[in-house]
């Protein structure tokens, strides 16, 4: 299981939220958003970087890759076998998420399966073929609310979320995929910070055409880049997956609204009786009661939720976490 590291300071915690919300944001406006000069900017976020403090990655959407079935499990597991399981999972190169949740006896999963052969391969010959996974329920993800991608852990301002948000061209159809395209995917969720020049190099391209072809991923959500953190490190000491059962009419309206909450990371329409997966991270338990009571209260269409507590995270946005295995 991951150890515990120290909390940063306040200027790195600011540093590392602006990360979060803005994977590539240039350090000369990381300076500027939050009052502080590129020269500690630079000087600061470099060893965040250089020690896996802070590690920068992009997420395909599965909308625009076919092939790719999005899908969460929650697997039960004997307890004493239940970190060999979660290991085992995060070596896979197909997930994204690995949590240990609850008592410590279960596992939450999503994994990006290629097709339905890799998908009938797990839930019908590897699961049943472990000893130590008792049983486990399938969760297809319909539809990731996009609202959540610029999420700062509730430590920037509206204000400067706004600033820090890329000033990229609108994109109103979906971009048909290129064959330089998946070369930059490929170097983007290896380093989602890769300079222009390397990713050009990487896709044997120019500078200029990786920009233009980024730009159009990005803005079409095709990709999502992302800045993977211990959220402990920024104060955030209580994590949880909410399981939402929600009227169908009300799906879509509930789930952007939580989507755009400032303690939730993540947000998806999802297969099963639960019909909403919400992330949540929240300060301490206190925070977590309030969520719960003010706004999962406040919301109308919402008829049954489960709160299952995250004991440790294992990986996430597909990268393992240090110490974890």
């Amino acid at each position: 299981m991951e150890k515990v590291r120290h909390q940063l300071n306040e200027t790195d915690s600011r540093i590392a939220a602006a990360m979060l919300a803005a994977p590539r944001a240039s350090w000369r406006t990381v300076a500027r958003v939050l009052g502080i000069s590129e020269r500690t900017v630079v000087r600061r976020s470099a060893p965040l970087f250089g020690d896996g403090t802070l590690r920068a990655t992009a997420v395909r959407n599965p909308v625009h890759f076919p092939d790719l079935i999005p899908l969460a499990l929650r697997i039960r597991c004997k307890p004493d076998r239940i970190g060999a399981v979660a290991a085992t999972l995060a070596r896979r190169p197909d997930t994204l998420w690995v949590d240990v949740l609850g008592g410590g006896d279960e596992i939450c999963t999503i994994l990006f399966l290629d097709g339905p052969d890799a998908r009938n391969s797990l839930l019908l010959r590897d699961l049943p073929a472990t000893p130590a996974v008792q049983s486990w329920t399938s969760h297809v993800l319909l539809r990731v609310f996009p609202a959540v991608f610029d999420w700062s852990g509730g430590l920037l301002s509206e204000a400067e979320l706004t600033s820090l948000r890329p000033d990229m061209p609108a994109v109103h159809t979906r971009p048909a995929l290129q064959p330089v395209d998946h070369q930059l995917i490929t170097a983007l969720i290896e380093d989602g910070r890769a300079s222009y020049t390397d990713l050009a190099r990487r896709a044997d391209t120019t500078a200029l055409t990786a920009r233009r072809r980024l730009e159009a991923l990005v803005g079409g959500q095709v990709l999502r880049l992302a800045t993977e953190v211990d959220l402990a490190r920024l104060g955030i000491r209580t994590e949880a997956l909410l399981w939402i059962t929600v009227a169908p009419g009300g799906l879509e309206e509930t789930g952007q609204e939580l989507s755009r909450h400032p303690q939730v990371r993540f947000a998806s329409a999802a297969t099963g009786t639960a019909n909403l997966l919400v992330a949540l991270a929240a300060a301490d338990l206190n925070a977590l009661y309030h969520f719960m009571s003010d706004t999962i209260g406040a919301l109308e269409h919402i008829s049954t939720v489960e709160v299952t507590p995250i004991l440790t995270g294992v990986k996430r946005t597909g990268l393992v976490r240090p110490g974890s295995l």
